[in-house]
């Protein structure tokens, strides 16, 4: 039961595809073969559009975003391994000024879809049940690093400036630390970057964007029911946006706190909540995010 519990405390993360996103226990190991299926909602208010790194301004939003996804588990050379993919449905209004003039966009669509590819390189190898039972008990620090890929499949109206999809790839890559402070509290550490293709068709011009740099940390406590709660920060910055060569003003500098609580229902079930709020912004970003999150998990390890 434990066992069961902890998989999925520690694998139910909140979907997102920003620098905003806020994932405490990302690299937190599960045994060999665990599969998720993962359903969430969350709701975004604020000076913030469905793509945050357009140059709006003064932007006043309103955005549901539904993700449903899968995550296994696998022995990727003697390391843990997670492979996760994401499809969200956004639907959201917007009212911003865009050159100067008052603008109104009601947006609806499939979004961008997401895969993640997560790694334990130190401290974590691959585990049966039983090893991962020990690591529970007795943490001990780990290393981790991601790759994340978002790929233009969202809907996109070229001659509209602010859509549901983005029209260009994106990749973050990313380290991730777990320091155990007692059994029971983690302190998680993580460092990235965004990088961004070109969107060839951004109102029938260029539009290229620098990278966004990431820092995140997260002080978790597990309780022993299996509940676990966090406290989570980030900061980020970068990210000034060219349309045909000629820069803009949306370089960011930003920052947000949050607060995320999940709790398991009988063997196989879990609730996440949470919600983050600005506390530092330069460029938009003003925003506040809450989300409810499910997921299912299945064991479809081998024993060894």
């Amino acid at each position: 039961m434990l066992v069961w519990l902890v998989m999925l405390l520690t694998l139910l993360v909140a979907a997102g595809a920003d620098a905003q996103e806020l994932a405490p226990r990302t690299y937190w190991p599960a045994p060999t073969g665990t599969r998720l299926l993962i359903a969430g909602y969350s709701r975004t208010t604020g000076d913030i559009v469905t793509d945050p790194t357009l140059p709006i301004a003064n932007a006043e939003s309103t955005i549901d975003n539904v993700v449903i996804g899968g995550q296994q588990t696998f022995d990727l050379f003697g390391l843990t391994a997670n492979a996760r993919v994401e499809l969200p449905y956004t639907d959201g209004t917007t009212k911003a000024d865009v050159m100067e003039q008052a603008v109104r966009r009601d947006v609806s669509g499939i979004g961008d879809v997401a895969m993640t590819l997560t790694v334990d390189l130190l401290g974590a190898p691959a585990m049966n049940r039983e090893q991962f039972r020990k690591l529970v008990l007795e943490p001990r620090p780990i290393l981790g690093a991601s790759v994340r890929i978002v790929a233009p499949t969202g809907e996109y109206d070229a001659d509209r400036l602010i859509n549901v999809g983005t029209n260009r790839w994106a990749a973050r890559l990313q380290l991730g630390y777990i320091q155990p402070l007692r059994p029971r509290w983690l302190l998680e550490a993580y460092a990235g970057a965004w990088f961004f293709a070109d969107n060839d068709d951004f109102l029938g011009q260029r539009r290229e964007q620098d990278p966004i740099a990431a820092l995140e940390a997260h002080v978790v406590h597990v309780l022993r029911s299996g509940t676990w709660a966090a406290v989570d920060a980030n900061y980020y910055a970068g990210g000034r946006s060219y349309v045909d060569g000629r820069p803009t003003g949306d370089s960011q500098s930003n920052s947000r706190l949050g607060f995320t609580l999940a709790w398991p229902l009988q063997r196989r079930h879990l609730i996440k909540i949470g919600v983050s709020q600005s506390i530092s912004t330069t460029a938009g970003g003003d925003f506040t995010i809450a989300f409810l999150n499910y997921a299912l998990a299945f064991d479809g390890s081998t024993r060894r």
